[in-house]
Order: structure tokens, then C-alpha cells, then sequence
């Protein structure tokens, strides 16, 4: 059969090629052209990263959840932090709240799915602890309970959603907006997402562990912003590094 036989049978549409694009092209098409918008918003990983290492370096707890594709998402975040991202460095407490099938299970069956989540931020989440939630449509039912939960618990709450309107993103105090129609490239971007955090956790987490002391204040009044100091990170100076922590 000829290559080219949608140019000469009347029953292939005129857009038979566009549908017909090789797959790897068409996904990573669709991923390329989220990447820009997606840079546009993916500076607020920084400052998540750095609030993340002074609360889980001072003993503080980070919770994760999200729904099929996402709840793998949570699971590996969780083991990037409780684990290693790269270097060897201290471990820090981060619970996936999808792993746990007689926890799951237990719960969906005495109180209903939309409380699976909910009930184990209850459990586990303490004033402001961090609970990150994971959707790609950003209107999970049991994902919008758990959020309500953690801040009657008086928990710190973010969203990594997909573009549009998002009930999620709008109850969180903060939200990534990951530009894509395609769930596919928006759980990509989680991903992508995921490791940029780690890394900056990692980067900042010696600020707060004793590793690496932050530069003394003389005393008096506080000095004036004089520019990048060599002991803070990505060339950061004192107060940048203040104002990204407490986000």
C-alpha cells in the first residue's frame, strides 16, 4: 500500500496528516511547547525547595498525595527525600499517603474515597507541616478533602495541577500551573517538577543543618544589601535568601 495513499483516497479528511503525525513527534511536540510556559512559572521550585529544607531540616514533616499517575509522582518524591536526590546528605520525613493499601483500603471502605487522603493528613500532619497535592485536572474530590483537612490542621498546602480551572490550586496557598492540555506532559512536568525541588532542597538544606553557617550580621542595625555572598547559594544574598524561605 503507497505511502501517500491519504493524498489519493477521498475517505482520509484533508487533516489525516496532522492526525496521523508520528507519535514520538506529536508527544514531544506537545511537551516543547510547554516548556517555555512552563519556565515562566517553575521559579517558585526555589523558594518550595528552600522553605522544604529549613522545615524538614528542622524536623518538620512534608505530605504527599495524588491519584493514579500522581500518586506515583507522590511516591517518588517521598523516596527522593526520605532517600537522595544526589549527594549522601542527612534523611528527611516524607510520607506518600497512596502506599499504604490496608491504610487505603481501610479508610475508603469505613468512610468512603474522598476521605482516603483526608483522614491520613489528620493523622500525620502537624501545624505547619507541608502537604503537597498532585493532579493533572486539578478537581480530585479526594484530593480537594485532604486539602481542607491539612488546613484545619494548620498545615502548609501546594498544588502541582494542569492548566485551567483548578478548585485545587484555588484552595492551596500556592499552585504550578503545568501549561498542557495533555495529562500525559502535565504529569511529565510534575516530574521534571519533582527533581527540580529535591535539587533545591538539597542546595539550601546545609543553611539550616549546620553544615554551612549563614554569613554573621555585624552588630547594630542590619546592613545594607551589598550584593551576592559567597556562602549563600545560587549567588543569593542575605535577605533574597530570607524572603524565599518564608513563602
Amino acid at each position: 500500500m503507497s505511502e501517500r495513499r491519504e493524498s489519493l483516497d477521498p475517505a482520509f479528511p484533508p487533516d489525516f496528516r496532522e492526525h496521523s503525525m508520528n507519535p514520538l513527534d506529536a508527544h514531544l511536540t506537545g511537551l516543547i511547547q510547554a516548556l517555555l510556559p512552563y519556565r515562566a512559572q517553575a521559579g517558585r521550585l526555589a523558594r518550595w525547595g528552600a522553605h522544604l529544607a529549613r522545615h524538614l531540616g528542622g524536623g518538620g514533616r512534608l505530605l504527599v498525595a495524588g491519584n493514579g499517575g500522581s500518586a506515583a509522582e507522590a511516591q517518588h518524591l517521598a523516596a527522593e527525600l526520605v532517600g537522595k536526590l544526589r549527594e549522601d546528605r542527612m534523611p528527611l520525613s516524607a510520607i506518600a499517603l497512596t502506599p499504604d493499601s490496608s491504610a487505603v483500603t481501610a479508610i475508603s471502605n469505613d468512610y468512603g474515597f474522598e476521605e482516603v487522603f483526608a483522614r491520613q493528613v489528620r493523622a500525620h500532619g502537624r501545624r505547619d507541616d507541608i502537604l503537597i497535592v498532585m493532579s493533572t485536572s486539578g478537581r480530585s474530590p479526594n484530593l480537594i478533602t485532604a486539602v481542607r483537612a491539612a488546613k484545619e490542621v494548620g498545615m502548609r498546602t501546594w498544588a502541582m495541577v494542569g492548566e485551567g480551572p483548578s478548585p485545587l490550586a484555588d484552595m492551596c496557598h500556592e499552585a504550578l500551573c503545568c501549561p498542557s492540555p495533555d495529562s500525559q506532559v502535565v504529569q511529565e512536568l510534575h516530574l521534571v517538577s519533582v527533581h527540580l525541588m529535591c535539587e533545591y532542597v538539597d542546595r539550601y538544606l546545609p543553611m539550616f543543618t549546620g553544615d554551612r553557617d549563614l554569613p554573621a550580621e555585624p552588630a547594630g542595625s542590619r546592613p545594607a544589601r551589598s550584593g551576592p555572598a559567597r556562602d549563600l547559594p545560587f549567588g543569593l544574598d542575605r535577605d533574597e535568601f530570607e524572603e524565599m524561605v518564608n513563602v
